[in-house]
């Protein structure tokens, strides 16, 4: 009768807690999923020139040229260097002056200047040459045996190219100019 009695306890102990674990209700509760898309970043320069790429040299005169270097609309903060690089005897026939109140000249760099420039959704363009006028002058001390001793090979010329990198090298570190120019800087 014990093993009766205890197995009826048991059984009764069984149907009350399934009774009890069927009434009871579980809190439960999901958040929305948040989503993190991660786009890319890019930096986009022009360089252009409206008043062409061939110019006759006399002497004394001036030659009007625009040269201008364009940080694209969406770009990231970034460094903007331009190089200027004389060929073919170029100081001998002509000079120019850049821009130094937009430009800051690379120490150690012949040749190379830069500005820093904040992101911006539209374009931010820059001349290269200083003055309103954006000259190049012609030396007066250019003789007719000067131009005379030139051929299409040795003609003077004046190459300018724009390179960018990016401003920061973590978050709120800026690059120090000279790390920022090693990432672009072209093999001479």
């Amino acid at each position: 009768m014990k093993k009766r009695t205890m197995a009826l306890l048991a059984a009764m102990l069984m149907i009350v807690g399934v009774m009890i674990g069927s009434t009871l209700a579980w809190l439960t509760a999901k958040s929305d999923a948040v989503v993190n898309t991660f786009t890319a970043s890019n930096i986009k320069i022009d360089l252009t020139e409206t008043t062409g790429s061939t110019y006759k040299m006399v002497p004394g005169c001036t030659i009007k040229k625009d040269p201008t270097a364009t940080v694209k609309g969406g770009s990231e903060d970034c460094f903007l260097f331009v190089k200027i690089v004389e060929r073919n005897n170029f100081s001998h026939y002509m000079t120019y002056e850049v821009d130094t109140s937009v430009w800051t000249k690379l120490e150690g760099e012949s040749g190379v200047y830069y500005k820093k420039v904040n992101a911006s959704s539209s374009d931010q363009s820059w001349n290269i040459l200083k003055d309103k006028n954006k000259e190049i002058k012609v030396n007066s001390s250019v003789t007719k045996a000067d131009m005379t001793s030139l051929t299409e090979s040795t003609y003077p010329k004046l190459e300018i190219t724009a390179y960018a990198t990016q401003l920061y090298e973590t978050n709120g570190k800026e690059f120090a100019v000279a790390d920022a120019w090693a990432k672009v800087k072209p093999e001479d």
